[in-house]
């Protein structure tokens, strides 16, 4: 792809995520999940909104996975484990203007499957 095209995805993806932002929001007792999601690697972090601040994150890299189906439900599963030991059972799931599908559906239904409601 040329440049040209490549301006207009990311141009496209950046709006579907304010518009995603704008709706949702997360605090302490119920955090956002913001998942970015790069070629090679794919990370997450839980965010209370109202105080700034990050509760837990978690980095493919770190663990040795790449940014594959499989490595986005071992990621799942291990920050689902995060998650529960600082308490949070409850999230908002921002998916970052990505499409639900694919990596970040398989983080999502890991996280699912690790007893994460959203």
């Amino acid at each position: 792809m040329n440049a040209k095209v490549m301006k207009q995805k990311l141009a496209k993806r950046i709006q579907r995520k304010r518009r995603i932002r704008s709706k949702i929001s997360g605090n302490t007792t119920l955090p956002r999940v913001s998942v970015f999601r790069s070629n090679r690697y794919l990370s997450a972090q839980a965010i209370d909104d109202t105080n700034s601040t990050t509760l837990a994150a978690i980095h493919s890299k770190a663990n040795g996975l790449r940014a594959n189906k499989d490595g986005a439900a071992a990621l799942g599963a291990a920050f689902a484990e995060t998650l529960k030991k600082a308490g949070i059972t409850t999230i908002v799931f921002d998916r970052n203007g990505y499409q639900y599908h694919g990596v970040v559906a398989a983080f999502g239904e890991a996280l699912r499957a690790n007893e994460i409601k959203f």
